[in-house]
């Protein structure tokens, strides 16, 4: 199996010199995976109050419109605190830095002790890291906060959720749209496919094999879609 990078010295340095690299791919997944599990779910409880294809299509459309806003903002704001956090804690840092430099010393010290460096090595240890007062406020952060800089964008954090709450979300819709014959099935057929894909990309930044991770986001989908359609036929029973 190759490496997944290069680890010659020119490798190494213009790879260090880009930075952390930030995914979405989790914001992407968790909109996609609520935006086909909403629509479908909606798409499914309808069918099972027995309400009509135009009916459908208004409130699965309203829902993509006003859940993927909803979800894409909520992100935002997440995300947004996530960085609103992070400069308090290094602000903090800082501060105890400047007032109490012996104390935060020591803190370096009992990290770094707690990882097993012991003596001379550990005085070395402590001493390079205090030197360096930007390596020594993110030493602090990551070791007593853990926390880093390799923070999301809040910006396109909400536009990956919504973007892809969109995409997958609108599936469930497209054969009512085309109005085409046996559009309930042809809808569970094209959600369905759409769950199995979401998991099965998602194996490809994680240990779990493809198929494994494709049946198990399909069967999240197809577990809610069952409740809605059991809810929706039940209280068009008992409503009606």
């Amino acid at each position: 199996m190759p490496l997944e990078h290069d680890h010659t010295a020119a490798g190494i340095a213009a790879r260090l010199a880009q930075g952390p690299r930030v995914s979405y791919l989790r914001d992407w997944i968790y909109g996609g995976i609520d935006g086909a599990v909403t629509t479908f779910a909606i798409v499914a409880g309808s069918i099972g109050a027995n309400l009509s294809a135009r009916v459908i299509l208004i409130l699965g459309i309203a829902n993509l419109i006003a859940d993927g806003f909803s979800m894409a903002a909520a992100n935002y704001s997440g995300t947004k605190a996530e960085h609103d956090d992070y400069d308090r804690l290094r602000k903090m840092e800082e501060r105890h830095i400047d007032r109490e430099p012996g104390g935060e010393t020591e803190e370096i010290r009992q990290i770094f002790k707690a990882k097993g460096y012991r003596g001379e090595e550990l005085e070395q240890m402590t001493a390079l890291i205090t030197s360096r007062r930007t390596v020594w406020v993110e030493t602090m952060l990551a070791e007593e906060h853990g926390v880093s800089n390799g923070l999301h964008d809040p910006l396109k954090s909400a536009m990956a959720t919504f973007s892809a709450f969109v995409v997958c979300g609108a599936v469930p819709l497209v054969p009512f749209v085309a109005g085409l014959p046996a559009s309930a099935m042809t809808a569970a057929i094209a959600t369905g496919i759409v769950f199995f894909a979401i998991g099965s990309a998602k194996s490809k930044w994680s240990t779990q094999g493809w198929l494994r991770s494709g049946l198990e986001t399909l069967s999240i989908g197809l577990a809610a879609a069952g409740l809605a359609w059991a809810a929706g036929h039940l209280l068009e029973r008992f409503i009606a």
